[in-house]
């Protein structure tokens, strides 16, 4: 399965483009450290860490949808090919066999295609700022076990979907209500929540309870174990396609969508594939959910181990811009585009209407996700700078993400000269709207700075938009 995932991947980007993904992720890692102490004069370790945290939990949800990803490898052949997953109908093995291969084969891949080279990159800057061959080695294992929490509540989420899209849905809003509600009055054990972060901030540099790391760790082994233990146990052993007929609902979807404009009939279709694609629900999983999380950690820091952190409304804003990018790469997976060639439409016509499909679906998800947040936190105050924020991040990040990839996302992003613009692109702004947020309370200049931020998105996104049309003019949907 390692050597099939690795066709897969090479097969859709090339090899030079693949191999070199982890060295850019070893350079960048590399670059960060060296100019750690310069960050660290502005942002407090503990909310780097956080976010290296965050990161790798949200990275393991993306990851971890085997049970979206191996329900459609069974039921669906992939030209001449099919995937080793299916093989229980050929093979004397079992679903749950090639479904906790699937998994090992997951976490051994994407650990070792980023937080490996991540953690090379540190090692590497050791010598000469000054960090502790210890504490990366326990960083590592923390993002590990972050991942790994990600990557199985994802699995057994997707694991319910394919069970029972009500029983999903009842899932999540579970985990939602917990996080809110249950966090918010304090009707659990606040170290439980979320295990990897207490061990993180219970060993060096932030701390020194050794004990209580351990512990920290075993609830987060024991909870991995579990969750993927249960998925196994509720994989289905036969995906049975039934034929399907469907009401015509093109014609209703075009009028819903006529404020998109020339792109109307266009976005009316795309949200017809959504829909019967059944792909809401994972873009649910893959975009709500790490909102939470993300909300949750901040909260769990402050309140449960007592570490003061300066995450306020208008970071948050800025967090669910840069994140939202992921459900334009859901856009671009939905299912092959190879058909838009016989129909009299261009590559950046479908990718400017992907982009309003995007703005459809999250901006009204985010808003009441920012406004939420202000009313927990107490900061109705800032509230209207927080959307600001959101909104431009949002539309700056999709447009900037939709010149770089066009149409396919998940291989362009493994070219390193992609990646590497995207990076800075997304990085720069992002740094400073987190610096400039952590100050705005003290100084007015915090809050020019941020205005003026917003201003070169604006600007950026402009330019990016317009360049769509000369950038893909030339493609096909078949390459």
């Amino acid at each position: 399965m390692l050597k099939e995932e690795l066709r897969t991947h090479t097969t859709y980007s090339g090899r030079r483009r693949f191999f070199t993904f982890p060295i850019m992720v070893f350079i960048f890692s590399t670059i960060f450290s060296l100019s750690l102490e310069k960050l660290l004069e502005q942002t407090p370790l503990e909310q780097l860490i956080l976010l290296s945290m965050a990161g790798a939990f949200i990275y393991g949800v993306g990851v971890g949808s085997f049970g979206f990803m191996g329900k459609q490898y069974i039921e669906r052949r992939y030209g001449t090919k099919n995937y080793l997953i299916a093989m229980p109908a050929l093979l004397p093995i079992t679903y749950r066999q090639t479904f906790f291969a699937m998994y090992v084969r997951d976490s051994i891949f994407y650990i070792a295609l980023v937080l490996l080279p991540a953690t090379g990159g540190l090692l590497v800057a050791t010598p000469f700022v000054g960090f502790h061959l210890t504490s990366i080695l326990l960083f590592f294992v923390g993002a590990v076990l972050s991942f790994q929490l990600g990557t199985s509540l994802s699995f057994l989420g997707s694991t319910l979907f394919t069970r029972s899209v009500a029983v999903f849905i009842a899932f999540t809003s579970g985990i939602i209500a917990f996080v809110f509600l249950g966090g918010v009055m304090k009707l659990f054990d606040v170290s439980l929540v979320v295990p990897s972060l207490g061990f993180q901030f219970s060993v060096p540099p932030l701390g020194t309870d050794y004990l209580g790391a351990a512990g920290f760790a075993a609830v987060s082994v024991l909870a991995i174990i579990a969750m993927t233990a249960l998925s196994l146990l509720l994989i289905r052993f036969h995906f049975v396609t039934r034929d399907i007929k469907y009401e015509s609902i093109l014609p209703r979807y075009v009028k819903i969508f006529r404020s998109a404009g020339r792109y109307q009939e266009i976005v009316g279709k795309e949200f017809v594939d959504i829909k019967r694609s059944g792909t809401v629900g994972k873009m649910f999983f893959s975009f709500i959910l790490p909102l939470v999380f993300l909300s949750f950690t901040s909260w769990f820091v402050n309140k449960g181990l007592n570490i003061s952190v300066g995450f306020n409304t208008v970071f948050y804003g800025a967090m669910v811009g840069f994140m939202g990018v992921m459900l334009y790469s859901w856009l671009n997976n939905v299912d092959s585009i190879d058909y838009y060639s016989l129909i009299p439409v261009t590559v950046p016509q479908i990718i400017k209407a992907r982009v309003l499909v995007f703005l459809f679906l999250t901006i009204g998800i985010s808003a009441a996700f920012v406004v939420a947040v202000a009313i927990i936190n107490g900061e109705i105050d800032i509230l209207w700078l927080s959307l600001l924020v959101m909104f431009t991040t949002s539309v700056y990040m999709v447009v900037m993400t939709a010149y770089l990839t066009g149409l396919r996302t998940n291989t362009f992003l493994f070219d390193m000269g992609v990646m590497s613009r995207f990076a800075v692109m997304s990085f720069l702004p992002d740094v400073c709207l987190t610096i400039l947020s952590f100050s705005m309370r003290t100084s007015w200049s915090a809050v020019i700075g941020i205005a003026i931020v917003i201003l070169a998105l604006v600007g950026a996104t402009i330019i990016l938009y317009r360049g769509i049309e000369k950038k893909w003019r030339g493609a096909g949907f078949d390459s």
